[in-house]
């Protein structure tokens, strides 16, 4: 399963921890995708479908 938003096509960036001594270790940042109406769906996206809805 791919973690890309089917609404607007967000997926994973690169991040980087670092230590006390400056030395940068990359990482993946994964987006929060869930399951809605058979659809993968990142958060962001829901909570702006929510935020339309309302008006």
């Amino acid at each position: 399963m791919s973690k890309q938003c089917d609404i607007c096509k967000r997926s994973s960036e690169k991040g980087a921890s670092r230590s006390h001594s400056k030395v940068k270790t990359l990482k993946r940042q994964h987006i929060n995708i869930q399951k809605v109406d058979d659809k993968k769906v990142c958060t962001r996206c829901i909570r702006t479908a929510a935020k339309k809805a309302k008006v």
